[in-house]
C-alpha cells in the first residue's frame, strides 16, 4: 500500500514536526550530549570555635567597627587592572565585610528566632593573589564566619581555618596567602571578642 505524501502531511503540526525531525536526522544536526567528568576527594578542614562572655550586640558592633564594609571601588580597580589603586583604597585594612546575613531571623519559622549573623569576610585584592595561581580558590573567597549568641548570653564565632581550605590546591603561593588569612581573621575576631 502506497501512502500519498499529502496524506502524511494532512495535519500541519504533525507534518511540520516530522519534517523538522527528518531534516535534523539527515543533516546531522542532532544535539550531542556533553560528557561531564566529576571527581571527588575528601578534605580535612580545621574548624575553629571562639567563645566569649561578651554580649552578642557588643561583639557584632566591635567586629563591624574593626572590619570595614567592602568599598566596591577596590574590586573595580582590580577589574581595571589597577592593583596600585586597589592597594590605596584598602587604606591598610587587611579584611572587609562583603556581606552580612541575618541567619537567626530565618528561625522565626520555628517560632524561636536566634541572634545569629553570617558574614562574608575577605579582601578581593588578597583573593586575586590566590586565584591568579589557582582559580578554584575563589570557591572560598570571601570566607564565611558565623557569629551567634549562646544559651548563657555570651557569643560564639565559628569558621573554617583559611589555610586548611586553601591548602587543598597544592600551591605554596595559595597556601601562603591562606596562612596570612589565618592570622588576619583570627586577629579581627579575637579583637571583637575581647
Amino acid at each position: 500500500m502506497l501512502v500519498k505524501r499529502s496524506e502524511i502531511f494532512q495535519s500541519k503540526p504533525a507534518g511540520l514536526i516530522m519534517l523538522v525531525g527528518l531534516t535534523i536526522l539527515l543533516t546531522g544536526m542532532e544535539k550531542t550530549m556533553a560528557d561531564p567528568a566529576v571527581t571527588q576527594r575528601v578534605l580535612q578542614v580545621e574548624h575553629i570555635t571562639m567563645t566569649t562572655t561578651k554580649k552578642f550586640a557588643e561583639v557584632e558592633a566591635a567586629l563591624e567597627r574593626n572590619v570595614p564594609q567592602l568599598d566596591p571601588a577596590i574590586a573595580a580597580a582590580l577589574a581595571n587592572g589597577d592593583e596600585q589603586r586597589a592597594t590605596e583604597l584598602e587604606r591598610g585594612a587587611p579584611l572587609f565585610i562583603f556581606l552580612k546575613r541575618d541567619h537567626g531571623a530565618l528561625l522565626q519559622v520555628t517560632g524561636r528566632p536566634r541572634k545569629a549573623l553570617q558574614y562574608e569576610i575577605g579582601n578581593p585584592h588578597t583573593a586575586s593573589k590566590m586565584t591568579r595561581h589557582r582559580l578554584p580558590a575563589g570557591l572560598y573567597a570571601p570566607l564565611r564566619v558565623l557569629l551567634y549568641e549562646d544559651e548563657t548570653g555570651g557569643s560564639i564565632f565559628e569558621y573554617d581555618r583559611p589555610s586548611s581550605l586553601f591548602g587543598q590546591y597544592g600551591n605554596e603561593r595559595v597556601t601562603e596567602v591562606g596562612r596570612y588569612l589565618d592570622a588576619a581573621l583570627e586577629a579581627a575576631l579575637r579583637n571583637a571578642a575581647e
